[in-house]
């Protein structure tokens, strides 16, 4: 159905020279005219926090994986209290041997064992193997356990220390393996930060390339570098600092390298691709280009509003899981908040400065093709007229690709990751498994219940009648005379089976009232239970605080909410490929790993908010170049395809080099960096592909005019923001 076009107001002529620029536009000049201080300011953040960020490593926390309040965080925390630190985060020594356990070789190695463990100042006490508890029934294996006498954050450094030297006490005939779940973190860290850092050197060549295409000079490509470079040395000197308040996760730095990295990308994008637009760009008036302090103030008015609003909404995006009581959470968002605010300071501060150190300075070392002033892309611009003239068969085709995704999502199972997620070399794996061949496949599992001393034998007794308990281990009294009584049950079922939740369930309904159920397997479950139970409050508030941002912004409430909406689309796609790859195995040989069964539980949570917030950056950039476009014509069809000629661009390179990023995760070696890249890399290409390209373009022509209307309520409440240079 074509129809003619309807007549486009012509442009409003360019400010005059002494036009008075907004906030931003006035920041950038005051950076423009105030260079060195700009540049000496950041290099003392940089400096001084950066001094820090080689600790980052070591001073940030092992640890956090736990519901905060939970019944089994409370076991443990009794447990290190009152039972010598025999805790879920005890570290077990497995000594395994092809002769019985009592020969003197055998106790010579034991022996040796616990004193390496006991010399340790984080470790309470050894209990030596006790036969019919921690030896083995064919007498080869037993188990010493390193009690806690430290935090769960400090069990994991400690067992970074003694892991190796216990493995060194292996002999010929004699295995050595430290596990536990202190262990297990302390490996699971290890090989996600190996692999983090393999990824991210596969991805740097990747990643120049793109910019230098997408910038189309070399040293405009180097500028996302700065932001990236100063964001992440404050970031990571912030947060080793930050860890002497509160633990701090590992998983915070590794996130916000990834997050400054991309945004300090699209944010340098979005502006020096302006930059070059306003110097460009000749005065009707006078016939000459803008001078470099005008185009920046301008860059700033425009384009900067539309990078701080995105920053905003990526700071909001990300608040929400800070809704989930749980450490490790709490701190990764944190710890990628931190990198955007100084990301955003830098875009906002040190690249409008160094924009005018640099003037038309900006394109040198072009590549002979690039079009490096030129701010309308033609190829984008023809797209957004096809649209225009086709939105129903463009559109119909992006939302089938996208539910057919999407689909596959309805039978996503979560769980948390199994101890398979380790390499098969790793300390915690290969005692995990000679747990497992000596005592039974829920022995690495072992539950335990904390009792009032005067219920121990009732609660004993039903413990042992439970289905799904293979054996009960006599009660143990505290030596410190509590009045609490531990008693130690092994499951028939290994710790990652989806059975083991329902004994647990069944445990806690029917035993004493006074009994509490824990152990580092119901750990596990309880953070798995409270992530369930927080997704649906941490989608809701993720959306509710995306869309009052663009509302507030925008001050259009109808394309607010189709955008927002329109996340969910990408989101839930990204999600039913996930549970294709990871759940139910398809390509999983290419990819190298062994699916679980079930997609890891913490990442429908955190991975929502990543993802809506990636989404929502672009949706920022597309929505606010087509305000701008409508608030110079009150055209809708200039302003939808007035914002694919000047967005299109930006958003496609943009996303290809975060699709880059994230795609090269799915390539190192343990599962939940595969998990990231994938789910990340899938949604961010079919955001930017299916949702922002065509189906948010398609819905601004459908509503047309609706789109930008405000209620007269609603504009009297609404600050009044613009995205135009006035």
């Amino acid at each position: 159905m074509n129809r003619p076009a309807p007549a486009v107001r012509p442009a409003a002529p360019p400010p005059e020279p002494d036009a008075r620029p907004g906030p931003l536009g006035r920041l950038g000049l005051w950076s423009v005219r105030h260079v060195k201080a700009v540049l000496a300011g950041w290099l003392l953040v940089v400096i001084g926090l950066g001094a820090f960020a080689p600790q980052v490593t070591t001073a940030l926390s092992g640890a956090g994986w736990q519901a905060d309040g939970s019944e089994s965080v409370t076991v443990r925390r009794l447990a290190e209290q009152h039972f010598a630190g025999n805790a879920s985060s005890a570290i077990q020594i497995v000594v395994t041997a092809d002769r019985p356990v009592t020969e003197p070789a055998v106790q010579q190695v034991i022996a040796k064992a616990g004193e390496l463990a006991a010399a340790d100042p984080r470790v309470s006490t050894v209990i030596a193997p006790r036969p019919g508890a921690t030896i083995s029934p064919d007498g080869r294996t037993a188990v010493l356990l390193a009690g806690a006498k430290a935090s769960p954050d400090d069990m994991v450094r400690a067992a970074d220390d003694l892991k190796k030297p216990l493995a060194d006490l292996s002999a010929p005939g004699i295995d050595v393996h430290a596990t536990g779940a202190s262990v297990l973190w302390s490996d699971f860290n290890k090989a996600n930060h190996d692999a983090m850092m393999k990824s991210e050197f596969m991805s740097w060549p990747v990643t120049l390339a793109i910019l230098v295409l997408a910038f189309g000079s070399l040293v405009a490509a180097g500028l996302p570098l700065l932001l990236t470079m100063a964001g992440l040395a404050a970031s990571a000197g912030s947060l080793v600092l930050i860890s002497h308040l509160f633990p701090v996760s590992v998983w915070a730095m590794n996130f916000a390298m990834m997050f400054a990295l991309a945004l300090g990308i699209d944010y340098a994008l979005f502006l020096v691709v302006r930059f070059r637009s306003a110097r460009s760009a000749r005065d009707i008036r006078t016939g000459r280009a803008p001078d470099t302090a005008r185009a920046v103030a301008e860059t700033m008015d425009t384009a900067g509003k539309a990078v701080l609003l995105s920053g905003a909404t990526v700071l909001v995006s990300l608040s929400a899981v800070m809704l989930v009581p749980s450490p490790a959470f709490r701190s990764m968002a944190g710890g990628i908040m931190l990198a955007v605010l100084f990301v955003l300071a830098a875009t906002l501060t040190l690249l409008p400065a160094v924009l005018g150190k640099l003037g038309p300075r900006v394109d040198a070392l072009a590549l002979p093709w690039a079009r490096t002033g030129a701010h309308h892309s033609p190829r984008f611009a023809a797209w957004g007229e096809r649209l225009w003239q086709h939105p129903l068969r463009y559109g119909a085709l992006a939302l089938a690709a996208l539910i057919a995704l999407a689909a596959p999502v309805i039978g996503l199972r979560t769980a948390m990751p199994s101890i398979t997620v380790l390499p098969g070399d790793a300390s915690a794996r290969a005692g995990y498994t000679a747990v497992q061949q000596a005592f039974g496949p829920g022995a690495p599992g072992t539950l335990q219940i904390l009792t009032p001393a005067g219920q121990a034998a009732d609660t004993a007794a039903r413990t042992a009648a439970t289905p799904g308990i293979a054996g009960v281990m006599p009660a143990q009294d505290a030596a410190d005379g509590s009045g609490w009584s531990m008693i130690q049950a092994v499951p028939a079922v290994d710790p990652s089976s989806p059975d083991l939740a329902h004994t647990v369930h069944t445990l806690r309904a029917e035993l004493p009232t006074d009994a509490l159920v824990g152990g580092a397997a119901v750990e596990n479950l309880d953070l798995q239970h409270l992530l369930t139970e927080k997704t649906p409050l941490v989608i809701g508030v993720v959306m509710a605080l995306g869309f009052l941002l663009l509302l507030v912004a925008l001050r259009a409430p109808l394309i607010a909410a189709l955008g927002t909406a329109a996340s969910l689309l990408s989101t839930g796609a990204a999600f039913g490929v996930a549970r294709l790859v990871f759940q139910d195995g398809h390509g999983a040989g290419l990819l190298g790993f062994t699916p679980q069964g079930f997609l890891d539980g913490w990442a429908p949570v955190f991975f929502f908010a990543m993802i809506f917030a990636i989404a929502m950056d672009y949706t920022v950039f597309l929505l606010a170049s087509a305000k701008e476009h409508y608030e110079r014509t009150a055209d809708p069809r200039a302003a939808m395809t007035g914002a694919l000629a000047h967005s299109g661009r930006v958003v496609f390179a943009a996303a290809g080099v975060m699709v880059a990023v994230f795609l090269t995760f799915a390539l190192s070696g343990p599962l939940p960096p595969k998990e990231m890249g994938i789910v990340l890399g899938v949604a961010v290409l079919l955001d930017a592909a299916l949702v922002r390209l065509v189906l948010l373009p398609v819905l601004l022509r459908l509503t047309g005019r609706a789109a930008w209307h405000t209620p007269a309520w609603l504009d009297r409440v609404l600050p009044r923001i613009s995205f135009s240079h006035d």
